[in-house]
């Protein structure tokens, strides 16, 4: 079923590129200035959207066997991340039962077993505390009631999504929207993750907003590789993702083959956003098909943001592949980081003199415009409502 949207969606994208056309908005979008800086929508943000949403947080290829790990912070949660014995991926908070010291550094590894590096009480795969260290002098505890902490997660299309507050109750498959039958056509637990970098940024949300843009890339990127670039964009709803591709006529070369026939890579182009803080944008490379996955997080303040770029490509690459995947990749984090987020924080300056009270998305940038409306719905929703709003919401083809 999902290979057969994926079809839908090229004729979709194909009839617009014959036609010349796009869809468009009923009308244009006014969000109010503030909402990129005001402090109290800010901290309620990372309340009701950070800290309660499904976050992905790692790629199934990076800890694909048992006893492999990944302890990381995420918005201010440590966080780790273990795949046990029976082939299952759980997520802890990385903070030991007795004093709360960090379990495990950051980074990746494999391991049975987990021991504190304070006091050396030990945790198992499964979270469990096996040992107390000296427990004769220490005192009767009951082992069973002080394992760690666990946190919600879903494992799908490769990736790993974790919710940071243990007592959530929202559904994580109901959150997915189905979307992810369709990201599972990349395969991405079979790829291999070639390198990572951290990028700072402005506000998450003019950062956000820059995933669903191409208006701008003829424009902003015409030094780098935007001059040809299609400034038009389409865009495909799940629930609070997006699917964001612009009108392409070379699909019309697979229009007369079978269907069976049409390349999967081909009919996975374009940019890919997980809501609320993640964009997958394909690349052609040298050793194969490659990709950015970018996971934003806010920072410390509302001007402030952090991206961790997660280069992946679909082959483990020769000395060959590798340069020339270490060449593309620099052009990318470059192009993020002097053209995208170097605007992005001159914007937020402009925005907090209060020379304007709103911004606006064109007709033409319905992405956008979900984003928002999206948003807007999640700080007033519970998580019931929550639950409800992503069994129902918009999903492409149906």
């Amino acid at each position: 079923m999902s290979r057969a949207q994926l079809i839908e969606m090229a004729r979709h994208n194909l009839a617009h590129a014959k036609a010349g056309t796009i869809e468009q908005e009923p009308e244009v979008m006014r969000v109010p200035v503030s909402n990129y800086f005001d402090p109290d929508r800010w901290r309620l943000e990372i309340d009701r959207v950070f800290k309660r949403m499904p976050l992905m947080l790692a790629l199934t290829c990076e800890m694909s066997g048992p006893g492999d790990y990944r302890a990381l912070e995420a918005v201010g949660m440590p966080v780790l991340l273990v795949r046990g014995g029976d082939g299952e991926v759980r997520a802890f908070v990385n903070m030991c039962s007795h004093r709360g010291s960090q379990i495990v550094r950051e980074g990746t590894g494999n391991a049975k077993r987990f021991p504190c590096p304070y006091h050396a009480w030990t945790y198992d795969q499964l979270g469990d505390l096996v040992s107390v260290y000296a427990s004769e002098d220490f005192g009767e505890i009951d082992k069973s009631c002080n394992g760690l902490t666990k946190l919600p997660v879903i494992e799908r299309a490769g990736l790993i999504w974790v919710v940071l507050n243990p007592a959530s109750t929202l559904d994580l498959e109901a959150f997915l929207s189905d979307y992810d039958q369709i990201l599972a056509h990349f395969g991405f637990e079979h790829w291999h993750l070639f390198e990572r970098r951290t990028i700072a940024g402005p506000n998450w949300k003019i950062a956000y907003d820059g995933y669903m843009d191409l208006y701008h890339l003829p424009i902003l990127h015409r030094e780098s590789f935007g001059a040809q670039m299609p400034n038009q964009a389409l865009y495909y709803p799940w629930g609070p993702h997006q699917r964001v591709s612009s009108p392409d006529p070379s699909l019309a070369e697979m229009e007369d083959l079978p269907e069976e026939e049409w390349s999967e890579a081909h009919l996975m182009s374009g940019v890919w956003t997980i809501f609320p803080h993640v964009s997958i944008a394909s690349f052609d490379g040298g050793g194969g098909r490659s990709v950015m996955i970018s996971q934003l997080f806010p920072g410390e303040s509302p001007g402030e943001s952090i991206t961790v770029q997660n280069y992946v490509m679909e082959n483990e690459p020769d000395e060959e592949q590798a340069a020339a995947a270490t060449e593309q990749f620099t052009l990318l984090e470059y192009v993020v980081r002097e053209e995208d987020y170097a605007t992005g924080l001159r914007q937020q300056k402009a925005l907090r003199t209060g020379a304007k009270s709103h911004v606006m998305f064109g007709r033409n940038e319905g992405g956008g415009h979900r984003f928002h409306r999206w948003l807007d719905k999640l700080l007033e929703a519970d998580d019931d409502q929550l639950n409800e709003l992503f069994l129902h919401g918009e999903r492409w083809g149906r």
